[in-house]
């Protein structure tokens, strides 16, 4: 018994010694108050020269290096040589690591699945040419709420551990209490243990390190200050560098980094502690920062006794393997994500799922262009080697194109929460890669056939003249399906006719422009088959029986208020096509009713506006973060005017919404779009609108109310970046209730009674909520301005006066129906189809064009995420690529044009569709045929860097049991020697395929 009790004695006594990991890093945004040139200026290239100069005086320093798009700069264009060789021998060592991997920190709350995807493959790759290294942590740190499907992703990227910071204050503060911060995290409902991964909360004090002195009026551990800028001060002398450590205070600085670690060990299960020492823009002086804390380490490891702490330098390598060697048991976390964040009761960070609607639209535009020109690349590189576009210059343009898209993904980027001049270098960055991708496809889809030959067969074939003002356009289908649809082209002529690549005339409509008196949409009808393209060349001519000319129809316009209620809906204009009824109200000028073949919904449209507070001395304020509303939306028009152009390709309504009714200016603008089934191959199911939104007057958010007769309970279900949906019920607080249940869209979200789903569909991320019974309210644009003191420093006032025009689809019906249709929907309006304008004029060497006799087609329940040529040196022997490094190489000369990256996904969870959730076989040799001949398959991890076979992930002990061991999916799924692979509900599979 003597000895049971030493020995519990001894096992109390090593429980209660906390092992403090005390993690050196630096916090480096990716713009947000300051442009990345000015930061690389300022100090982010000095923390990457002194951190490597500093570790490299003294062994036992280490440091966290996360974001690549700093890394990468300093890499290419300030490391000098002898820096190269030191980060080579870090690496090395283990006292550099990488975490994340990614050139950002990526958002988690609005970026789409794609763009998440992209921006760390593009850090991953070049960590494995650079440094062979496989970065097997997250660090996000700084994200406003955490996703369900980050996780997933980094699973399937071969991440061990995955860390996070901000979720809602009063969850952290109950997770706090009851040592539930760490947890193993299935953030897919399909894959389930599948890919898990063991997730650590950061606790109250976040990232950064508490900074209270109790014996000095200075911040603490920030030895080297604040970064100033533009430039660091040639003294070297910054703001508020903390009070050095000596004998005199080296006992009291001691004191209280041990208050502060044995107070965070109570939070936690095990005795390991991850001690944070860094925040935003730390370390651009790392000589004094290392100076100050060596000893200050020393001191208390010799009287750890005393202190019952033990500290020392850390990677987070090192702290994630404490914790999966301590051999505790963790509980189980589902699906379910941390969205909303909230950082106080008054403070709720949804404001921000709709700042900036511009650099968001523009930002998914740009992903859906990289995604065509990816694949037409691809092709071009398979089927014509020796073409003759340049193969390096056009992957450098969709190179810049990436990089500028990975930036923006950032959690200060794409969230709307950076400066103006940030969200111009944003912009710039996007439109200056997209001209450039745009250059690329045009140049690979110049006709064989100049397209003055194919003017000439237009003539012989319709026995007209040639016009100067013909325009020729090409129409890439980025999609691996066949898909029928229109594409609108604005032509300054009142009548065309339209021409394929046949010389057939083509079905077609054309109008009058709503914004515009001297432009006319031209609406043409497009069959195109997967990853195919057509040319077509456009005519102005006086008649044509297969272009409709529409007529604009004029109502009178409706005030608000005008009328009885009781007496409104009784002069209803149905607008028909195959699949809808939509019921316009004659007295109002609003939608009424839309009816398909088996149900009536009622269901209105309207514009409504939250009138933000502005003055920090009368509550709180909304700000590019925050969304603080004192009530519900009030009404945002007083009157309503309608135009409805009927057509043979599709019937538009035209709804102008006026701030007044006296005001000759409408304020807002729908344009609802009901297209007509073509040729059996309709998409007459969506009801498609655009908006006109802005400029808005100041201190106003406004948002699209759609009600409906649904008995949802206010509750809406919302998707997690593209991937998963997540049911959100209505909760009710004690303060700010409004804006605490508003949630992201990045592409859908849908209410739903026991028979009834309306889906809304999204081509760039919006907040949407149901603040009442049957309703769904998408926040569109916001205009503030605030005198906080923070707010106004930084220039994050959010004064857009923009206008925007984001684009909606709805589609209404079953549960069931809609299952099975949102998936590919999504996918349809998120790709939809490429539309080149192409000079009419010029020949074409021989064999530059693009003429493919196969497609590439999916089944339906499959999606080609990913067809590029990433162009890093992956290597298929690792242990090979580590030697060749070591050695100097490889010698890369040009890129690897020969690897081809392909990422295919499963649309559906398991269980939701009868027939498409199950899991699906395909064979890649006969669906790559329209590429060329497949030789040869490796299967990889997400980002390409991990063969799978040689991927085994940790295993970690959990409450709820585990099917599927350490190994990754892979090993149980493998590519058959017969080039067949079974791909299940959710998966997301990676090869690299090779072709002859």
């Amino acid at each position: 018994s003597s000895l049971l009790v030493v020995n519990s004695f001894i096992f109390f006594t090593l429980r209660c010694k906390s092992i403090a990991f005390v993690l050196p890093h630096s916090h480096m945004d990716v713009g947000w108050v300051y442009t990345v040139q000015e930061s690389m200026r300022a100090y982010a290239a000095n923390v990457y020269s002194s951190v490597t100069e500093e570790l490299t005086r003294e062994k036992r320093r280490k440091f966290v290096a996360v974001e690549q798009e700093f890394f990468r700069l300093w890499w290419d264009s300030v490391a000098a040589d002898e820096h190269k060789k030191q980060v080579r021998q870090l690496l090395q060592e283990g006292r550099l690591e990488f975490i994340i991997g990614g050139q950002v920190m990526h958002d988690e709350a609005v970026t789409n699945l794609d763009d998440d995807i992209l921006q760390l493959t593009e850090g991953h790759g070049f960590l494995y040419e650079t440094f062979g290294v496989r970065p097997q942590f997250s660090w996000h740190v700084d994200p406003f709420g955490a996703s369900a499907t980050t996780p997933v992703l980094f699973a399937l990227a071969g991440f061990n551990g995955h860390l996070i910071s901000r979720i809602d204050y009063n969850l952290k503060d109950d997770m706090q209490r009851n040592q539930k911060l760490q947890f193993v995290w299935r953030g897919s409902r399909s894959l389930g243990d599948q890919q898990e991964i063991f997730t650590h909360t950061m606790d109250q004090f976040s990232y950064c390190t508490p900074s209270h002195l109790p014996f000095s009026n200075r911040s603490g551990f920030y030895w080297n200050g604040v970064a100033l800028f533009p430039d660091p001060p040639k003294d070297g002398v910054y703001p508020n560098m903390s009070l050095p450590v000596d004998e005199d205070n080296l006992h009291s600085y001691a004191q209280t980094m041990v208050e502060n670690i044995q107070q965070r060990a109570q939070w936690f299960q095990s005795n390991h502690v991850l001690w944070p020492w860094g925040c935003d823009k730390q370390f651009f002086n790392s000589s004094v920062q290392f100076q100050n804390m060596d000893p200050l380490l020393d001191y208390i490891n010799l009287h750890s006794e005393q202190f019952g702490v033990t500290v020392h330098y850390s990677t987070l390598s090192e702290y994630f393997q404490a914790i999966h060697q301590s051999g505790h048991t963790w509980e189980v976390r589902g699906s379910q994500d941390f969205l909303p964040y909230s950082a106080e009761p008054l403070q709720a960070w949804t404001g921000f799922y709709a700042s900036r609607n511009v650099l968001k639209g523009v930002a998914r535009h740009a992903s859906s262009l990289l995604h065509a020109a990816e694949s037409l690349f691809t092709w071009y590189l398979v089927n014509i080697p020796g073409g003759a576009v340049p193969k390096e210059w056009a992957l450098q343009k969709l190179r810049d194109l990436r990089w500028a898209l990975s930036e923006v993904q950032h959690h200060d980027a794409i969230t709307g929460t950076e400066s103006p001049k940030v969200a111009h270098m944003y912009l710039q960055h996007l439109t200056q890669g997209m001209m450039g991708a745009q250059e690329v496809m045009v140049k690979l889809l110049i006709p064989a056939q100049p397209f003055d030959s194919f003017d000439a067969t237009v003539t012989q074939s319709t026995g007209s003249e040639s016009s100067d003002s013909a325009q020729h356009i090409v129409v890439y289908n980025p999609l691996a399906w066949n898909v029928t649809t229109y594409i609108n082209v604005t032509v300054p002529f009142p009548m065309a006719t339209v021409y394929d690549d046949e010389g057939h005339p083509v079905s077609a409509q054309i109008q009058q422009s709503a914004e515009s008196d001297s432009a006319y949409d031209l609406f043409i009808v497009v069959n195109l088959k997967g990853l195919q393209h057509r040319r077509y060349v456009i005519r102005a001519m006086a008649s044509s029986g297969r272009t409709h000319a529409a007529t604009v129809v004029t109502f009178e316009r409706r005030s608000r208020t005008q009328g009885e209620p009781r007496k409104r809906g009784r002069r209803l204009l149905p607008v028909l096509n195959e699949c809808y009824a939509l019921k316009v109200d004659q007295d109002t000028n609003l939608l009424h009713s839309i009816v398909d073949r088996k149900r009536s919904v009622k269901l209105t449209q309207d514009f409504g506006e939250y009138r933000a507070n502005g003055d920090v001395r009368r509550g709180p304020v909304s700000d590019n973060y925050v969304f603080s509303a004192n009530g519900s939306s009030e009404a945002a028009y007083e009157a309503v005017g309608m135009e409805i152009v009927p057509g043979k390709v599709l019937t538009e309504i035209r709804q102008y919404f006026y701030r007044e009714e006296s005001d000759e200016e409408y304020a807002y603008a729908v344009y609802t779009r009901l297209p007509e089934g073509f040729e059996g191959a309709a998409p007459c199911h969506r009801i498609e609108q655009s908006y006109r939104v802005g400029p808005l007057a100041v201190n106003r958010e406004v948002v699209l109310r759609t009600s409906t007769d649904l008995s949802n309970n206010r509750t809406i279900f919302t998707d997690n970046n593209g991937y998963q949906m997540q049911r959100r019920l209505h909760r009710t607080f004690p303060n700010n209730t409004v804006a605490r249940n508003y949630y992201p869209m990045v592409r859908t979200a849908y209410i739903e009674d026991d028979s009834t789903r309306l889906v809304v569909l999204a081509e760039r991320a919006h907040g949407v909520s149901s603040q009442h019974e049957g309703q769904l309210e998408v926040m569109l644009h916001r205009r503030l301005w605030n005198n906080q003191e923070w707010n106004l420093g930084y220039n994050l006032t959010l004064n857009d006066s923009s206008v925007v025009r984001p684009v909606l689809w709805m589609l209404l019906g079953s549960r069931a129906a809609m299952a099975s249709l949102g998936p590919r929907e999504v996918l349809a309006l998120q790709h939809r189809p490429v539309v080149l304008r192409v000079d009419s004029a010029g020949q074409c060497p021989v064999r530059c064009s693009l003429v493919s006799s196969k497609a590439v087609v999916l089944p339906p329940n499959l999606h080609l995420l990913s067809l590029s040529v990433p162009g890093w040196a992956y290597s298929s022997n690792h242990t090979q690529h580590l030697q060749d490094l070591q050695q100097g190489g490889p010698r890369k000369t040009e890129p690897e044009f020969g690897r081809i990256l392909l990422r295919i996904m499963h649309l559906f969870e398991v269980g939701e569709d009868p027939v498409l959730s199950k899991p699906t076989t395909i064979n890649l040799k006969e669906v790559l045929d329209g590429l060329g001949q497949l030789s040869s398959v490796e299967e990889r991890s997400l980002t390409g860097i991990w063969d799978i076979s040689d991927l085994h992930r940790w295993n970690w002990n959990s409450t709820e049991e585990s099917n599927t061991g350490n190994v990754l999916h892979s090993q149980v799924q493998v590519v058959l020697e017969d080039f067949r692979v079974t791909v299940s509900p959710k998966e997301i599979r990676t090869f690299f395929v090779y072709f002859k």
